[in-house]
């Protein structure tokens, strides 16, 4: 079956479909992993976007109930350059293209990738219509412009769970934490197994009152979709949170977490989405390749910078990829720890969030 991508600003790019049929709209952004497209496909953060990879073959190894990141994928659609008829690998349970039909996610496959990923680096991610519908390609440009974008969109309350759940009860559990969802990721809740923590997810309507109520000993903001100045009802409850229990951010956890500190975030041009971003620590000197996925950034110049220390920037646009509290058990990071997919060079910051949370008891 015919299908058109076109963006806002005229581009348009014709192929085939595989997935679902239909018209699905949202920011056009590209993802330069070369595997883990399973990964990808159910990372809440890709709510309200259309994904485009930049590695040419997808599908070659299928999908399986294992590797998914959430309970169903999130984003609005999938681009590649080529979708494989072919899935083998002994752990697949079915092939991309089914999987992408059963959740209603359109994909499109044929179309130059690499001219749309420079057209995307050159004039910044801008909003699009995927469509086996309608080929009028006056028609689609009109619903691209037309459409939602993500600046001063609250995505959040699209991808947060209804109600709270308890994710581990452990008899060795060495901290309860709880994790405020705004499109967690399964592997940030395996990583707190791992190291001995009993998990309680709240949605992110959740109030501060009502995390202190479960007695926490630390607590993990999560990764989570759009533009974080549009969630204040989180900012709210971090706010709340500052100087009563250790705190971790992670990539809109990171920003929701510098807002509520008085900072400020921007869109970036594109983005980052991928796993082989370098990240220095700046104590350390040490480079680590990250897993990112986001389109806004914490602005530094806006931090407080008396009681916030800057601890890892992006080598490749010099922007902020974490900060820690100079009095206060708080830390937080732009990037990926928990990779899935990618590196896992950062994933001793788990173990230094335990640390905080240790120190935290005794005191």
């Amino acid at each position: 079956m015919q299908a058109f991508l076109v963006l806002e600003d005229g581009k348009i790019f014709k192929g085939r479909s595989f997935g679902a049929s239909g018209e699905a709209f949202g920011e056009i952004v590209f993802n330069t992993s070369m595997t883990g497209y399973q990964e990808i496909i159910t990372d809440p953060s890709y709510k309200g976007q259309i994904v485009m990879m930049t590695y040419p073959l997808i599908g070659n190894y299928g999908v399986n109930k294992e590797d998914a990141e959430s309970r169903r994928p999130f984003l609005e659609g999938f681009v590649v350059k080529e979708y494989s008829k072919i899935a083998s690998n002994w752990r697949k349970d079915q092939e991309l293209g089914e999987y992408l039909k059963e959740n209603n996610i359109l994909g499109i496959e044929g179309i130059d990738t690499r001219r749309l990923a420079l057209h995307i680096r050159e004039q910044g991610a801008m909003k699009a219509v995927l469509s086996t519908l309608d080929f009028d390609e006056n028609s689609l440009l009109e619903k691209a412009k037309a459409s939602r974008g993500l600046t001063g969109l609250d995505l959040v309350k699209e991808v947060t769970i209804p109600r709270k759940y308890v994710y581990t009860q452990i008899k060795d559990a060495k901290f309860k934490v709880v994790v405020l969802d705004c499109g967690v990721k399964y592997n940030i809740l395996r990583e707190l197994l791992r190291y001995k923590c009993n998990v309680t997810v709240l949605p992110a309507q959740a109030t501060s009152q009502e995390i202190l109520a479960v007695h926490p000993d630390g607590v993990l903001l999560s990764n989570g979709p759009g533009d974080p100045s549009a969630v204040e009802y989180v900012v709210k409850t971090v706010a709340g949170l500052i100087g009563r229990v250790p705190i971790f951010g992670i990539c809109l956890g990171h920003q929701m977490l510098a807002l509520a500190l008085g900072g400020a975030t921007y869109k970036l041009k594109f983005g980052h989405h991928g796993a082989n971003h370098p990240v220095k620590d700046l104590k350390t000197g040490k480079v680590y390749i990250t897993s990112q996925n986001h389109g806004f950034c914490v602005d530094i110049d806006s931090l407080p910078k008396k009681d916030i220390q800057l601890t890892h920037v992006n080598l490749n646009d010099g922007t902020l990829e974490g900060m820690r509290h100079k009095k206060l058990p708080i830390f937080s990071v732009q990037f990926h720890p928990e990779s899935a997919p990618g590196p896992q060079d950062a994933e001793y910051l788990f173990a230094e969030f335990t640390r905080l949370m240790q120190k935290s008891k005794k005191r």
